[in-house]
């Protein structure tokens, strides 16, 4: 049985329950392929490639350790460059609720 995920702290904009999704202008979205990129991929993007921080860095704002933090970058880099090279959608999907949010019945 694999051990569960640890939390990740995500401080992108994106609301929970929201999907963004970035294509190339002038295509119709339903004839492109579609790449899923997670909100833990984008953060990890944004703070070593958008803010510049280390690895060590990032993975401690997000309470993850370097080596994931290493993962979802190479993920996340993998995917930005099929959308640019190749004209692939991104899709951003919404963050998990972090588990000390509080929920609305």
């Amino acid at each position: 049985m694999p051990r569960s995920r640890k939390p990740r702290h995500c401080s992108c904009p994106f609301p929970d329950t929201v999907e963004r999704v970035f294509k190339p202008a002038g295509i119709p979205g339903r004839q492109l392929r579609h790449e899923r990129i997670a909100h833990d991929e984008l953060e990890s993007l944004y703070l070593c490639d958008g803010l510049g921080l280390t690895q060590e860095e990032a993975g401690e704002r997000m309470g993850v350790s370097r080596g994931t933090v290493q993962r979802l970058l190479v993920s996340a880099r993998r995917k930005v460059a099929l959308g640019l090279v190749e004209g692939v959608a991104l899709c951003v999907e919404g963050a998990a609720p972090s588990p000390d949010a509080q929920t609305e019945l």
